[in-house]
């Protein structure tokens, strides 16, 4: 058997996990950058579990000048210096290697190209199969019989191994040496290589293809057309420049014998789990400390490397799956044995279940079955017929169960499980232990589905749906008509991770001291927006058609407008080149004007804001966006949305979605209603009560980010302010601009109201002067003075940002922690960002903490008094209600009650209500 030689291209791979991870980089609490060191560690034990190679090499470059330089001083010469943080990581990442016992080839004066070029060359092709990972294309040409590639995976998708045979079908030669010509004709953009003018990767493929290579065009290039002629020959000395310099060296002197110093050896965990602790590379830990609970000693496939899988090893191989383990999953199809699962699951404290359904759409789908898991790799699958009547009386021997108080139930996304089981007359009680919602607390910026959390926290791949139902799309099919042998895993294995991470997730929000915060708020406000879905809102699709009229009626005139104004009578008005071009090239609004990757003007809503009073083109175009997309966000789409069933449209609210703890929904998204303008706020008219005796009430918090700035910061003059009910913006401009508060004017008003709103998001002198139209200058000044005014905010402020360097993480009233990584970024930026949420995040994660206690008390005050009125939407600080006439008073005062006294602040909550016969009037 062939022996497999592992060539790894390291700067390759740092720089491109450097990146992959640029927007949220991976930080540790002390506030070190390790997405390079993750990247790079993750993609390299990818690869040796998937390829199990004999021999293992990384390649690293050498600072310092290399013959390329010699030969062509500008080689590279426009390359940014190195990322600090990439330089920080390195010597990190050469102690992982050597942990790993992974060996390092480097040369001076040579790059790592051509340390694994010789490396590979070396490598008999009779005794080795030698797999090359980077993602670099310039190893194509180094690729033969026994020599291939593996592109690392976009994305999360696996790597892409490329063959010889693979890569001259991509360019169309005989022989992968051919593509050194390619290369020099092309040239190298990231090298500073210049290739042939106006020749780029497609031109010089067919070229090479044609003649075979750059000796054959030169000697033919009459037949090439008279431009392209004239470059090649122009470019004979640049030509022959560039092969030398794209040419991999595959001759080196490396004093290596790669049959005894490449050979891969079984890594020093020890060594290795002392630098994932210092990392915080809690995944990693988990794979290499312990098996997840998922999988078996006796199912692993053998050591990391592939040696014998009788040495007793307590590295994974890779994700276990279904095929790793012994479960009991078992299908329940008899009255029989359904007594007997009931009677088993009735001696348990708590069970884990979770749903198979036609569809997403709780309301409108029906149930396939059900599974229940009492312990790690037990579960039952419950298959349901397709008619309601079968199915209630099945359930119906369950129901006991479900609805005791004293057993609890584990789920993942628990209430879309509750809310099918409702349709059925099941009212789920008991503690509720919700994976996502535990993961979204000790995580908010991550992902918190169950494959996602079943690979990080079990190590376990569980079944993906589309094996069972195909990809998304019109020919998808429906559960209902999948083979029960086929279901029965995929469905108890939902039941079975949910109870596993139930284990894995709690004792560790307990030790985050989070499972106050969880009990308190998360887990009893499912059943309060279960509720709130199901109950739906009604809309009034003739009132909301009628306005479509006006608007598009509004929209036709703007057409006709910005035409004329443009000069252009067939002008694409929603074609951001035809703009691009009308704006900055016919009418020159401006000239310094930002460019998008594909070097067309900008013409993005901020782009524009800026340019509005130089043409009023710009206010018009604005205008015609703003209404397209009410028309098509909204007018058009909600109708769409009612449910055939119940005649109202039924919202799904996310806990899990707002890093900062707010609610948000889809289906549509309420929250995105625009209301700050005449034509968003008409959208909420058609939003009615149900039928007959029932009205609107909409009841809002006054304030309340700005009451808990002040609560928080402790500002004496802000609070005095809040509790002499003073206007807060007109006080806080009289206190600014030094004038009686009876003479503050309007434009001091709503300097000073965007002065407040825009402290709690660490507003700066630049965004502020932006938004109010001022100088630099004098947002400053304006800044200066709100802090003269207020110096608790500041110190408040500045409190919040030393804080979260300190911890890395910031937290509300409630204790829920909002994490920072990039609190520390050498980045202005970006660390300007993490600053701006580390003062932001405890008083809005603080509202939104308010918001949800006080919608758990109003849900069970309506719950205890037997009430008709529902509560049926939240967006941001406002709650509105389907109120049953009777009942208007108690509404009204249960509400106040329950919102003002959420939260026990030094200044008081106040909520305004109204009435009305739709939203917008209530509002």
């Amino acid at each position: 058997m062939k022996k497999k030689l592992l060539l790894i291209d390291a700067y390759a791979l740092i720089y491109r996990s450097y990146y992959a991870f640029i927007k949220r980089p991976i930080r540790t609490s002390k506030g070190l950058n390790t997405s390079a060191i993750y990247g790079f560690t993750r993609a390299v034990l990818d690869a040796i579990r998937r390829f199990k190679p004999t021999h293992v090499a990384v390649a690293f470059d050498v600072s310092g000048p290399t013959f390329r330089d010699e030969i062509y001083p500008d080689y590279k010469a426009q390359r940014q210096q190195t990322p600090e943080d990439i330089k920080i990581s390195v010597p990190i990442i050469k102690q992982l290697l050597d942990a790993l016992q992974i060996a390092v080839v480097e040369l001076p004066g040579y790059e790592a190209d051509d340390v694994v070029g010789t490396l590979a060359t070396q490598a008999n092709p009779d005794e080795f199969d030698v797999i090359m990972l980077t993602p670099d294309k310039d190893y194509g040409q180094l690729l033969r019989k026994n020599v291939s590639i593996a592109k690392p995976g976009r994305s999360g998708n696996d790597m892409q191994l490329v063959t010889a045979d693979e890569f001259c079908r991509m360019y169309d030669i005989q022989n992968p040496k051919q593509f050194v010509d390619i290369l020099a004709l092309w040239g190298d953009v990231s090298d500073n290589i210049k290739g042939v003018e106006k020749v780029g990767e497609k031109i010089a493929a067919k070229l090479i293809s044609d003649f075979g290579s750059i000796d054959n065009i030169l000697n033919n290039t009459s037949k090439l057309n008279d431009s392209l002629r004239k470059k090649i020959e122009d470019s004979r000395e640049k030509l022959a420049l560039n092969k030398k310099l794209v040419t991999i060296v595959t001759d080196l002197d490396l004093k290596v014998d790669i049959d005894k110093d490449l050979v891969s050896r079984e890594p020093n965990t020890n060594e290795l789990l002392k630098l994932f602790q210092e990392l915080e590379f809690r995944s990693l830990i988990r794979e290499f400390d312990r098996q997840p609970v998922a999988a078996k000693k006796e199912y692993i496939q053998g050591s990391l490397f592939g040696e014998d899988p009788e040495q007793k090893v307590t590295v994974i191989q890779n994700l276990t799956t279904i095929k790793d383990i012994k479960a009991d999953y078992t299908a329940v199809t008899t009255a029989e044995e359904r007594k007997l699962v009931v009677e088993e699951i009735s001696g348990c404290t708590e069970f884990a279940f979770d749903t198979e359904t036609t569809g997403l759409d709780p309301i409108s789908d029906s149930l396939v079955g059900l599974s229940v898991a009492t312990k790690p790799l037990k579960a039952w699958w419950i298959p349901v017929p397709d008619d309601r009547e079968s199915v209630s009386k099945i359930l119906a021997e369950f129901k006991p169960l479900f609805e005791n108080p004293q057993v609890a139930k584990i789920g993942q996304n628990i209430k879309f499980d509750m809310q099918m089981l409702a349709n059925y007359g099941i009212s789920v009680k008991g503690e509720l232990y919700d994976t996502m919602l535990a993961h979204y607390l000790l995580d908010p910026d991550s992902r918190h589905n169950l494959n996602h959390l079943s690979e990080i926290y079990l190590g376990y791949k569980p079944i993906e749906i589309e094996e069972l139902i195909g990809k998304k799309g019109s020919k998808q099919a429906n559960m209902r008509n999948v083979p029960l042998e086929k279901i029965t895993p995929y469905a108890c294995e939902d039941a079975d991770i949910a109870l596993q991470l139930k284990l894995r997730l709690f004792p560790e929000l307990e030790s985050q001291g989070l499972t106050k915060l969880y009990f308190l708020l998360e887990a009893p406000l499912v059943e309060v927006l279960a509720q709130m879905e199901r109950n739906g809102v009604c809309l009034d699709v003739q009132s909301l058609q009628e306005y479509g009229k006006i608007l598009n009626s509004e929209l036709l005139k703007l057409d006709a407008e910005i035409k004329a104004m443009a000069g252009v009578p067939d002008l694409n008005i929603s074609s951001p080149k035809q703009l691009g071009e009308v704006l900055f090239d016919k009418l020159r609004i401006a000239t310094d004007v930002k460019m998008t990757k594909t070097k067309q003007y900008s013409t993005s809503e901020e782009e524009l804001l800026k340019y509005q009073s130089a043409h009023p083109i710009v206010g018009k175009i604005l205008e015609f966006r703003s209404i397209k997309k009410l028309l098509s966000t909204y007018i058009e789409t909600l109708p769409g949305l009612v449910n055939t069933k119940t005649g109202r449209i039924h919202t799904s609210f996310n806990q899990a979605v707002a890093a900062t703890g707010r609610l948000s929904s889809n289906n549509p998204n309420l929250q995105n209603i625009p209301i700050r303008e005449e034509n968003g706020r008409e959208i909420r008219r058609a939003f009615i009560p149900s039928p007959g005796s029932y009205s609107m009430l909409s009841a809002d918090y006054s304030q309340i980010e700005l009451r808990l700035m002040a609560h928080m910061s402790g500002d004496s003059a802000m609070m005095e302010a809040f509790r002499n009910g003073e206007d807060i913006h007109a006080a806080t401009a009289a206190k600014i601009f030094k004038v009686p508060l009876e003479q503050v004017s309007r434009e001091q008003r709503s300097r000073a109201k965007t002065a407040n709103f825009g402290m709690i998001y660490g507003i700066s002198a630049f965004g502020l002067s932006q938004r109010l139209g001022i100088s630099r200058t004098e947002a400053k000044e304006l800044i200066d003075e709100y802090f003269r005014t207020y110096s608790g905010v500041k110190r408040y402020m500045d409190s919040c940002i030393a804080q979260a360097r300190e911890r890395g993480w910031v937290e509300t009233l409630f204790g829920r922690k909002r994490y920072l990584n990039d609190i520390k970024s050498s980045n202005q930026t970006v660390r300007g960002m993490a600053e701006r949420n580390a003062i932001n995040a405890p008083i809005q994660g603080s509202a939104a903490d308010i918001i949800k206690l006080a919608m758990i008390g109003i849900h069970s005050e309506f719950k205890r008094l037997k009430l008709q009125s529902k509560m049926i939407i939240q967006v941001h600080d406002e709650l509105v209600f389907d109120v049953y006439q009777p009942e208007l008073e108690q509404v009204k005062e249960i509400a106040r009650s329950q919102m003002e006294g959420a939260a026990a602040l030094q200044i008081p909550l106040v909520v305004d209500i109204g009435v009305g016969k739709n939203w917008l009037e209530a509002h």
